[in-house]
């Protein structure tokens, strides 16, 4: 039904008649039409169909403001530039590759104080690539030519995070990279800045429980590659949640799965917690309800990091 100003009641005999409401962007023209939103009577040249009734301009603008243009496919802010946030990334990345690279490569303090070790190890100081194995903290500082470096049981939780950016080969970052230029500004604009960033830090912290559950605590796993796996599953939730064709990105999937389980000294542990780590972040995000969307969103994305960081204390208490 179309919205309309209420008329004037009955006028008793001898009383005069009040006038007919005025369109507010046309004065002089009467109507008895109002603006489903503001109210305000319009005339029919500002009369735009709305769900229910009639919108004026003023009103129609201000909703576009409000939701269209700034507001996501699943909430939140849209991104002016999605490709800032990859690009950053990559930039970060590639940084810490730098600095691993001139500083000794696998024999670098960093790669040993930034990839993910489940257990700390014995190392030797001249060369951190040589290690002792069994020995323990007390033992390794009794010697002088020795250094012990922690892994995540000892307390080096930070690695959980920082081995999704710790890369030492040329192809891995490169592959890894690529593989995130193409990925992150597409699911960015489909999500949202904040929402983006909440997937890939997300997947790679889930890429790294599963190294610490089902990975030989004596290995050490680094690269970016469950993070990009995670950002992999986010496309395909929602992708499907928006009955999309996504038989390319099967496709694709596919080739990286198989290289995972076939490939010689590829963590398969971080790439399937990645993917099943961003499936689920995305499946939070798409699959919340309208009428309260943020408040959803934002439950089931810290719940999930919340049951990713419960996992890793139950592991750490094992290890120990």
């Amino acid at each position: 039904m179309s919205a309309m100003a209420q008329p004037p009641s009955p006028v008793p005999p001898g009383q005069p008649v009040p006038p007919a409401p005025q369109c507010y962007r046309h004065p002089g023209r009467e109507t008895w039409i109002a603006c489903q939103r503001c109210g305000r009577p319009i005339c029919p040249e500002c009369m735009i169909p709305a769900p229910v009734g009639f919108q004026c301009p003023e009103c129609v603008a201000q909703g576009a403001r409000d939701t269209r243009q700034h507001q996501a496919a699943y909430g939140g802010l849209r991104s002016a530039n999605p490709t800032v946030t990859s690009v950053t990334l990559i930039v970060l990345n590639a940084a810490v590759w730098a600095l691993i690279l001139l500083t000794g490569g696998y024999g670098s303090p960093w790669y040993h104080r930034l990839a993910l070790s489940p257990t700390g190890s014995c190392v030797l100081a001249a060369d951190p690539s040589r290690f002792l194995p069994g020995a323990g903290e007390a033992a390794c500082g009794k010697l002088a030519d020795l250094a012990w470096m922690p892994g995540v049981a000892d307390g080096a939780w930070w690695q959980l995070l920082t081995s999704a950016f710790t890369h030492v080969e040329v192809m891995h970052i490169g592959f890894n990279m690529l593989a995130l230029w193409f990925l992150g500004p597409g699911l960015e604009r489909a999500i949202g800045r904040v929402r983006f960033l909440a997937v890939y830090l997300v997947s790679a912290l889930a890429g790294s429980v599963l190294v610490l559950w089902l990975s030989d605590p004596l290995t050490t796993t680094l690269g970016a590659s469950g993070a990009v796996f995670g950002l992999m599953g986010g496309f395909l939730v929602i992708g499907l949640k928006a009955r999309a064709n996504i038989q390319p990105l099967l496709f694709w999937l596919g080739i990286n799965a198989a290289y995972s389980f076939l490939g010689s000294g590829i963590s398969w542990q971080g790439h399937l917690g990645g993917l099943l780590g961003g499936m689920a972040m995305a499946a939070i995000i798409a699959y919340a309800p309208k009428d309260a969307r943020a408040r959803v969103q934002l439950i089931g994305l810290v719940g999930f990091t919340v049951v990713l960081l419960a996992l890793v204390a139950v592991r750490i208490a094992q290890l120990q």
